[in-house]
């Protein structure tokens, strides 16, 4: 429960709003009480004209129904008893809009705020964080738990506010105009409390399982979706059909309990209350000889009290659901990113003398990736990093602009540890291209620009010298053409050329290629190669590269093999001192004369 309040109140503009919702649940309280009273005054008009003169009532419902009608004189003026009606009526109307008013206002604005909370959070979190949760739990957390959270809260409020000042108010009344016949009400609280509580434990845990499941389920089909293509040429559409099938035949499963669970109080709870409503009837007639009017205004207060408790059971499980939902959500909310700043962290405005690794060591999980590296790369030098496949050559280039941290030795920049800077200003000297490009739902303009405003003219250069303004003039709107999702519209050369006049654009003062060219034919690719020599000296480029052909030149080469260096010096140097770089060299080019006399 605490959860939930602290979901709430995340943001402080919530608690106006939030006791704004209190205030109308109570005044929607108070109406429907009035409303019984008013029908308690309606029957007893009736008693009055067929039955004969009484003497005066001690029972204070007498006395208040008298004073009503004494005060309005409704026994003689329908016109004052209609009004007395239409103005209970409106008075209820007003309050019952107004309750279910805030009551939505408070869940939708704690359901934007939680989604937006959750984003910027994961944002701030180190890689390692993702390498932890797959896409489908994230997305429903910030999907289906906020909603789920936000409408929990409007279930605890009912439960815990105005139920209890339901209960109280009209428990007190019926004290009131008859203890007797309120004795009745406790036998009939054991049989209400017992199922409820019994069943809060078992659709919590359920929705925990089910909470789950759907991380499972939508983790399915995310994967299907991304590996459409890989699913066809396989043709494993049915296999793919039978791990979507299991999950969904579970999740129905979890379902049906929830349901099962979440419903059976409402038909027992029906049946206490009854039983009970009918023992005060018969008890009210025959053993105490109440009048009509009397038992209508005691059994509609009665129904005032029973109402939200056998709806108690129905907001129960909806908040033990956001309960559930309030624990995963605040499981990654709680989460704190070992990359933080530290305090007194400055901004690294410009580079002005090197990169260098001193005996570093890392590793993910496990076995070491990177041992006891060490190489400097000094401004405006061309450095390439080789080696063969898991060598932990993009793990140098995730540690450069600080996605991850070292576990033993330092990377520095300017003779300063990468912790020194803010995490920011590191990020902005750096102009990276991945082997996996990223385009979203935008303009090619756009996808290049990134969210900087920079001019058309800047935009359209770096294109070209990323050779991708050759397929973007063919494109309907050219830079104002708009790519598909993940852009899958563009071939995955295209893509990285995209990638490439981005990097470019940036005109950062650090550039770092990580298998650039690998989507690139010959031709692309032997024009890119020009395009990043013709940055030597103007930039500091640090190039991974399986393809050899673009590393020709290339001021040092860096071999690693298993996470350790092996060798370092110029192309030539390489050929005769490092056998592993003299293979992989002689293989490239042993390709390329196959591949010219195939032709």
């Amino acid at each position: 429960m605490k959860l939930l309040l602290k979901a709430a109140l995340r943001s402080r503009k919530h608690l106006t709003l939030l006791m704004a919702t209190f205030l109308t649940l109570f005044a929607l309280t108070i109406a429907n009480t009035m409303e019984m009273f008013a029908l308690g005054v309606l029957s007893s008009l009736q008693e009055t004209k067929v039955s004969a003169p009484i003497q005066k009532e001690t029972n204070p419902l007498n006395w208040l129904i008298q004073e009503v009608k004494q005060e309005f004189q409704v026994s003689d003026n329908i016109n004052a008893l209609v009004a007395i009606l239409v103005a209970v009526a409106v008075f209820k109307a007003i309050w019952l809009f107004a309750s279910r008013y805030t009551t939505q206002i408070l869940s939708i604005r704690v359901s934007r705020d939680l989604r937006q909370q959750y984003f910027e959070h994961i944002q701030s979190l180190p890689m390692s964080f993702y390498q932890q949760h797959n896409i489908g739990g994230l997305s429903s957390r910030v999907v289906g738990d906020a909603g789920q959270i936000a409408n929990s809260i409007n279930s605890w409020m009912t439960n815990y506010l105005q139920t209890p000042f339901t209960i109280v108010t009209n428990l007190g009344m019926c004290f009131y105009l008859s203890w007797e016949l309120s004795l009745v009400i406790f036998f009939g609280v054991p049989l209400i409390i017992l199922p409820i509580v019994f069943l809060a434990k078992r659709v919590k845990r359920v929705s925990r399982q089910l909470q789950k499941n759907q991380e499972k389920f939508a983790s399915v089909l995310i994967d299907f979706l991304a590996g459409i293509q890989t699913v066809k040429i396989f043709a494993m559409e049915l296999f793919s059909l039978k791990k979507y099938k299991e999950q969904n035949d579970r999740m129905a499963v979890l379902e049906s309990k929830t349901a099962k669970y979440g419903l059976l109080t409402r038909p027992i709870l029906h049946a206490v209350t009854t039983l009970c409503l009918a023992s005060v009837v018969l008890f009210g007639l025959y053993t105490l000889e109440m009048s009509i009017s009397h038992l209508i205004v005691f059994c509609g207060l009665l129904h005032l009290i029973y109402e939200p408790v056998k709806k108690f059971a129905d907001e129960n499980a909806n908040i033990q659901r956001g309960v559930v939902a309030a624990e995963r959500m605040f499981e990654v909310l709680g989460q704190r990113s070992i990359l933080e700043d530290k305090p007194g962290a400055i901004e690294l405005k410009k580079f002005d003398d090197s990169i260098e690794f001193d005996h570093v060591w890392f590793r993910y999980e496990g076995e070491w990736v990177l041992k006891d590296l060490s190489f400097k790369v000094r401004k405006g030098e061309t450095v390439a990093i080789v080696g063969p496949t898991g060598a932990g050559k993009s793990t140098i280039v995730q540690l450069m602009p600080r996605l991850y941290d070292v576990q033993k030795g330092e990377i520095r920049v300017d003779g300063k540890p990468l912790s020194s800077y803010t995490q920011k200003s590191l990020r902005e000297c750096i102009g990276f291209v991945s082997q996996r490009p990223f385009l979203f739902y935008d303009t090619v303009a756009s996808n290049i620009a990134y969210g900087r405003n920079f001019t058309r003219e800047a935009i359209e250069s770096a294109a070209r010298r990323a050779h991708a303004e050759e397929f973007i003039v063919r494109l309907p709107e050219k830079y104002d053409s708009l790519l598909a999702e993940a852009g899958k519209s563009l071939s995955g050369g295209q893509q990285q050329r995209l990638a490439i006049a981005r990097a470019l654009v940036k005109n950062a003062p650090i550039l770092i290629l990580d298998e650039a060219t690998s989507a690139l034919d010959a031709i692309s690719e032997n024009r890119i190669k020009k395009a990043i020599a013709e940055l030597h000296g103007e930039v500091t480029q640090i190039i991974i590269a399986h393809r050899l052909a673009t590393i020709e030149h290339a001021d040092r080469i860096i071999y690693l093999e298993r996470g350790e260096k092996v060798a370092e010096g110029t192309r030539d140097q390489l050929l005769q001192t490092c056998k592993g770089f003299k293979e992989m060299w002689e293989a490239l080019y042993r390709t390329d004369r196959e591949a010219l006399v195939s032709e």
